[in-house]
């Protein structure tokens, strides 16, 4: 497992002296379930794969599931019909669970925006549009046991392209749902393109820039938003890696690997296909990563 990174930041400075009134209601114990990165698809024995997942999710002692995204293949490049049947399967695929399922969406859930697609820009489904049809909101929050969970679409259509970032209308979404709980309040934040991450210094040098189809490049907007409350974990997803990065002992970045590891096809850089475990106790965090026991090729 990664070792954790204790890294100075200013904006944790503040972050620090987030409990700064009293909770109504004290956080309760609970387990739940990150599955990032599932590109599901017929092929790559991905249906057999992601149900594996789902049976070894179902016997674990977990509230829910939260995704974190890229739970199809592609509907960026793909056509109307091709992309409206990953999503059915999707949907299909989510009734096995035994409980509650709650989505982010990721960059592949966009439909057309790549010129490949063919697609209608007017259509109801481009964009968003599907996820919307099929999935609702594509940023929203809940609570549960005492704890407040964010979920943020972190992607933006750029034409021909998407980016990390956070529109002006979500951020002011997100400042309203602040102001809706007491600062006290543990915050779990979810998105599918990183706020944080330390991936491409690792793999390309510890000067190398990330872009912002790697990372949210307004992420310091979000943070700084949370620095008055007590926010504890940040889940991501989109690199197909497990990285956890550690501030001040009071936030943490982590990356949850994939379901589909390498799209399917094997391990990703020595990690096996798998989902993360939360375990909150005593209004900390701790977590693992649960191999599920799949193999890629086989029949």
């Amino acid at each position: 497992m990664l070792s954790r990174l204790s890294l100075a930041s200013l904006i944790f400075l503040c972050m620090s002296t987030g409990r700064l009134q009293a909770q109504t209601d004290q956080p309760q114990d609970f387990n739940f379930i990150f599955m990032t990165d599932i590109h599901l698809e017929p092929g790559r024995r991905a249906p057999e794969g992601f149900r594996q997942a789902i049976d070894t999710a179902n016997k674990l002692n977990a509230d829910f599931v939260l995704t974190g995204g890229d739970l199809v293949a592609d509907a960026l490049g793909a056509s109307h019909g091709r992309a409206d049947s990953l999503y059915l399967l999707y949907r299909d695929g989510l009734k096995a669970f035994t409980m509650p399922v709650y989505n982010t969406i990721g960059n592949h859930e966009l439909w057309g925006i790549y010129r490949s697609s063919g697609a209608d820009t007017t259509h109801p489904d481009y964009g968003y549009g599907m996820y919307r049809r099929y999935f609702g909101d594509t940023y929203y929050s809940f609570d549960h046991k005492g704890w407040h969970f964010i979920i943020l679409n972190s992607i933006t259509d750029a034409g021909d392209r998407y980016l990390g970032y956070i529109d002006s209308t979500q951020l002011e979404w997100i400042k309203h749902d602040l102001e809706q709980i007491e600062v006290g309040t543990p915050v779990i934040l979810c998105t599918h393109i990183p706020l944080i991450s330390a991936y491409n210094q690792l793999s390309k040098g510890s000067t190398a820039p990330n872009d912002s189809s790697m990372v949210v490049s307004n992420s310091r907007d979000v943070l700084l938003m949370l620095y008055r409350h007590n926010l504890k974990l940040v889940l991501q997803g989109h690199h197909h890696i497990i990285e956890a990065l550690s501030f001040q002992n009071k936030v943490t970045f982590l990356t949850g690997g994939a379901v589909s590891a390498y799209w399917w096809g094997g391990p990703r850089e020595g990690m096996e296909e798998g989902f993360m475990l939360i375990k909150l106790r005593n209004g900390e965090v701790d977590w693992e990563y649960v191999d599920f026991g799949w193999e890629a090729g086989g029949h």
